[in-house]
């Protein structure tokens, strides 16, 4: 038998008393505040941080809030508007009063009342989905929502087997982000060729076709078109791509029809966004533009295309000011470094090799996160349910 079997054994042997939040938990008020004056006191190392509606949060000195409410113990912050979601928070905090807080003399029981809500958030969400186009819940919709309510050692056990969950995700979610910094690291070390004396640029090296500026008609199968929305400096497949029929993809091909490891790069929006082909039978959607290289490796150039070097070249090219734009001409005077073919496959090899090890560091990480994850979410959703007592 658990800890927790043996809490509920003790203490509520058959069934756990029901109550309203409001009955039970304290409801705390914000300050109001306008979003024009949260970014003229936003400060980096203030002392307050204060929640606006959706995911907008700064930082603040306490002197600067007019009329400030702040909330000096730990809460449990309803938002309400936007993103409907819940949040806690155990230092000095204030928000905008179009949203609400409740705390409680014991902040095990604070801490229990998060993941309760926590775990009710698609009953919330429900709630504000006929709301108009900015989902929104009224006061009520938790002041009157009905928790169960176990001894307070029942609701500590509950928090600690969850604050467990919570903390191992975090851990597992930083060590990926580390293997990853690290790759990313090396691959910059080998893509730093600041001893090499002779460049060119890149059409010298490569085929370079933009696409056709027309909006294609979509169909439910067919032929992938890669979009601004597909290059996310990776390989490209048919995955998530949408599809054009035949007569659409032949008129997207007759500049040029892509290849396996053919380079596509981004031009507006999202511009100088990089990815590799690894699909055949693909063609070019609107603001996007093709390399296909011809006497440099095509790994290797995808790497000098990713680097901090030709980064730094195409933020000082871009061009426009309510849409950033990478002209074709520019592309093709991205520098690249003359290095031999032999030397470009050896870099390649070992920037690959380090990758592989990364990822075979951290091969198993993402599927532990997301195993954590729904352990996690079973058990917040076991652990919180609790036969009802009437009285």
């Amino acid at each position: 038998m658990t800890k927790l079997e043996q809490l509920l054994t003790e203490y509520c042997p058959e069934k756990v008393e029901y109550k309203k939040i409001k009955e039970v938990y304290t409801r705390l008020k914000g300050t109001s505040i306008t979003a024009g004056k949260m970014k003229e006191i936003e400060h980096p190392d203030g002392d307050i941080r204060i929640f606006a509606g959706g995911k907008t949060v700064i930082n603040t000195l306490e002197e600067d809030i007019p009329k400030a409410n702040i909330t000096r113990v730990p809460a449990v912050l309803v938002q309400s508007r936007g993103v409907i979601d819940v949040i806690y928070y155990d230092k000095p905090f204030t928000f905008k009063n179009e949203m609400w807080a409740y705390t409680a003399k014991n902040i095990i029981s604070v801490k229990y009342l998060f993941y309760v809500l926590k775990n009710n958030i698609p009953l919330f969400r429900e709630a504000a989905s006929g709301m108009g186009s900015l989902p929104q819940i009224s006061l009520t919709v938790t002041e009157d929502f009905v928790i169960p309510v176990p001894p307070l050692s029942v609701q500590e056990e509950i928090v600690r087997i969850l604050d467990n969950f919570t903390e191992l995700t975090a851990e597992l979610t930083a060590e990926l982000t580390a293997r990853k910094m690290q790759y990313e690291y090396y691959k910059e070390i080998l893509m730093d060729f600041a001893t090499v004396t002779q460049w060119t640029t890149l059409d010298t090296v490569s085929e370079i076709y933009d696409s056709l500026h027309q909006t294609p008609k979509y169909s439910e199968s067919g032929y992938p078109m890669i979009r601004v929305v597909d290059v996310k400096g990776d390989e490209i497949t048919s995955e998530g791509c949408l599809k054009v029929n035949k007569d659409v993809y032949d008129v997207f091909i007759k500049k040029y029809c892509p290849v396996e490891n053919d380079i596509v790069i981004t031009r507006v929006g999202s511009y100088g966004n990089i990815g590799m082909i690894k699909n055949t039978f693909m063609c070019l959607g609107q603001n996007v533009a093709l390399i296909h290289p011809v006497s440099y490796f095509p790994e290797f150039l995808f790497y000098i295309l990713q680097s901090k070097n030709t980064r730094k070249y195409i933020e000082s090219n871009v061009k426009g000011a309510s849409q950033k734009t990478l002209s074709l001409a520019k592309i093709k005077e991205i520098p690249v470094p003359v290095i031999s073919l032999e030397k470009q496959k050896e870099i390649a090899k070992r920037v690959q090799l380090f990758q592989r090890i990364c990822n075979d560091i951290s091969t198993g990480l993402p599927a532990e996160i997301e195993a954590r994850q729904k352990q996690y979410e079973y058990y917040r959703d076991t652990l919180l349910t609790f036969k009802r007592l009437e009285v």
